[in-house]
C-alpha cells in the first residue's frame, strides 16, 4: 500500500528546512555525497546539454553545471528554497520551478539529457511512481543518477522521517530505502537499462557512505 503522503505539510517541513539550510553566500559545488570534495563527480552525467534536478534545493549543483554552459532547470516542493535559489542562479541562467515532482513530470514536456537527484526527491518519493515518468522526460540514451544515504539494515522500504527530533510540531515525510539491488529492480521495471547501484564508503572508517544509482533511459 501506497504511504499517504501530505503534500501541504511536507512543503511546510521544506520551508523550515530552507531557512536553515540556505546560504546567500555559498558558491556553485557538485558533489554527490554528503561529504564535500568525496567520491565522484558530475561526470556521472555524461556531458549532457540540459539537465533537470529533482528535489533541487539549494540549486548548487545546477549553478554548478550552468557555469559550465549546461542548461540547468531545477524542481523543488518549497516557495521557500525556490525563492532563494531562484533568485541566487538567476543570473547564471538557471531555472528553478516550484512543484510537487510527481506532477511536474507528469505535465513538463520538455525532454533531457540528464535527469538527477542529490538527497533529494528520489529519497523522498515512491519510486514505482518516480522512476517511469523519469524516463519518460529523457531523451533515448539519457541517464538518471541519483544518491542517498543507504538503507539502515532491516529498514526497507518508506521510512516515516520528523524534522528537527522529538519534540516542537510534528512535521514529517517518508524516505524510501533499499538494497542497492532492489533499486536496480525498481529502474528495470520502469524500463532504464544499463542500471547500476552501489556504495561509495564514507572517508572516515565506519561513517554513513552514500548509495549512488545510475540508469540510461
Amino acid at each position: 500500500m501506497p504511504v499517504p503522503h501530505d503534500i501541504a505539510a511536507e512543503t511546510e517541513l521544506w520551508n523550515t528546512f530552507a531557512d536553515s539550510a540556505f546560504e546567500a553566500e555559498a558558491e556553485p559545488a557538485f558533489c554527490w555525497t554528503q561529504y564535500a570534495g568525496h567520491g565522484p563527480g558530475p561526470e556521472l552525467l555524461g556531458s549532457p546539454e540540459s539537465v533537470l534536478e529533482i528535489g533541487c534545493g539549494t540549486g548548487r549543483a545546477l549553478a554548478h553545471l550552468a557555469r559550465q554552459g549546461v542548461k540547468a532547470t531545477g524542481v523543488d516542493l518549497s516557495p521557500r528554497m525556490v525563492q532563494l535559489a531562484g533568485e541566487r542562479w538567476a543570473p547564471l541562467g538557471v531555472r528553478i520551478e516550484r512543484a510537487e515532482v510527481l506532477d511536474w513530470l507528469a505535465t513538463d514536456t520538455a525532454k533531457y539529457d540528464a535527469v538527477y537527484s542529490i538527497f533529494g526527491a528520489a529519497w523522498f518519493t515512491d519510486p514505482s511512481r518516480l522512476f517511469p515518468l523519469v524516463r519518460q522526460r529523457l531523451v533515448p540514451g539519457g541517464v538518471f543518477v541519483f544518491s542517498q544515504p543507504p538503507a539502515i539494515p532491516g529498514a526497507y522500504g518508506p521510512q516515516g522521517m520528523y524534522k528537527g527530533g522529538f519534540a516542537g510540531k510534528a512535521m514529517f515525510t517518508y524516505r524510501y530505502s533499499y538494497k542497492p539491488a532492489v533499486w536496480q529492480r525498481h529502474l528495470l521495471r520502469a524500463g532504464f537499462t544499463a542500471t547500476e547501484a552501489r556504495m561509495v564508503e564514507a572517508p572516515t572508517a565506519g561513517h554513513i557512505g552514500t548509495l549512488i544509482s545510475r540508469a540510461n533511459a
